[in-house]
């Protein structure tokens, strides 16, 4: 079994199987040993540990999952490298269940029922850019059991992940990822250790989830349309914001005396709010007693 960590063998693999990156996919493989460690370590991965990967691609990753922890569920979505996995990358591990599907499209809760007995799972991924967000926005709303989220992004998108109020880098991404979780990230990850090389640079981000959010707020899905409204036109205060959105519907005063019972000036920007304050400020608007979504 080749180490695919090494580009000979990665490049051997692909000509054998005559392997055509799928864009459609956002399929960049990862060819360094040293960044796997650092997703390894950053996850904290042991043999008691219970791993979803979601995109194994040809198995890379997939291999030192295998070595470190007790189990491996791998869903991939390109039917085209399941035989590869399945036959030739993975085949010397009897430790991975390899799933070819949408992540997006399964039923995780079930899948985690059935494969750990409920326990809490680890997540480590080389995920596509291109539906980066969208999948670790979905594993983190539906607050299933996982311990942490260790995965490879686009190096600005985890800035924004773990940015801090008043950084131009900040905004909603920043407040639903730490509402949930708390971000670290562990490494930067230049476009050579991938093949073929992405047109931007990558980072490794750790999310490790709160067992409750981070703060208490009365109305979830009130505090993130606000937050929406906040950061939808930047420039504009927050007060006109939240007035302006399609998603609320809160008078001029009624928004008003929010902020201003949430201790905040009139003409404050939402960018400067901390996750505390949003929550404040949705249960001021709670109180409003409005049809307000």
């Amino acid at each position: 079994m080749a180490n695919l960590a090494d580009p000979k063998n990665t490049i051997e693999i692909l000509n054998k199987y005559h392997i055509i990156f799928q864009k459609k996919y956002g399929q960049n493989f990862l060819i360094d040993e040293h960044v796997i460690r650092k997703i390894l370590n950053a996850a904290g991965i042991s043999k008691e540990d219970t791993v979803l990967e979601i995109g194994p691609g040809i198995g890379t990753l997939t291999q030192y999952l295998c070595e470190s922890a007790g189990k491996v569920i791998a869903v991939e979505i390109d039917r085209n490298l399941v035989p590869i996995l399945e036959n030739d990358t993975l085949a010397a591990y009897d430790n991975v269940r390899i799933i070819n599907d949408d992540v997006m499209k399964i039923d995780l809760k079930a899948l985690i029922d059935t494969e750990n007995g409920g326990k809490p799972i680890k997540v480590a991924a080389n995920l596509p850019y291109y539906i980066t967000t969208p999948i670790v926005m979905s594993l983190l709303e539906a607050r299933l059991p996982i311990e942490n989220i260790t995965v490879m992004v686009q190096k600005e998108v985890a800035a924004r992940m773990q940015a801090k109020p008043g950084t131009p880098d900040y905004g909603a991404l920043s407040l639903a990822v730490q509402y949930y979780s708390e971000p670290y990230i562990a490494a930067n990850v230049p476009v050579n250790c991938f093949m073929p090389r992405p047109g931007v640079d990558s980072a490794v981000i750790r999310m490790q989830l709160y067992k409750d959010p981070s703060v208490s707020v009365r109305d979830e899905k009130l505090m993130f349309a606000t937050i929406r409204a906040s950061f939808n036109q930047r420039r504009k205060t927050l007060l006109n914001g939240i007035c302006n959105s399609s998603e609320l519907s809160f008078s001029k005063e009624q928004v008003t005396n929010a902020i201003r019972e949430a201790g905040l000036p009139e003409n404050v920007r939402g960018e400067t709010l901390s996750l505390e304050q949003f929550a404040l400020l949705s249960d001021n608007l709670k109180n409003a007693d409005s049809n307000n979504i």
